[in-house]
């Protein structure tokens, strides 16, 4: 009877403070590995990216044939916008 009279304010100490602590980091650090890519997220932004390196090509073609057709061009948008505000 002396060994349960000696564990218990142990016992009652793991099971209130770290037993909490303890399942609460662990659900955290489970969170944290899930929340990593996979490799079709991967995929899906290395795919996304080069599109925008496409189209940001494409902006600058534009620009540039705009430029030689209509050289003033950049002036009349943002004439027009200041008249907007």
């Amino acid at each position: 009877m002396q060994f349960w009279q000696f564990m218990f304010v142990p016992t009652i100490l793991f099971l209130v403070i770290v037993a909490p602590i303890w399942i609460t980091m662990h659900y955290r650090s489970v969170n944290r590995s899930s929340r990593s890519l996979n490799t079709e997220d991967r995929q899906t932004i290395e795919h996304m990216l080069a599109t925008v390196d496409k189209l940001v090509e494409r902006i600058g073609v534009l620009e540039t044939i705009l430029d030689a057709d209509h050289p003033d061009w950049r002036y009349q948008v943002d004439h027009r916008e200041q008249h907007r505000e």
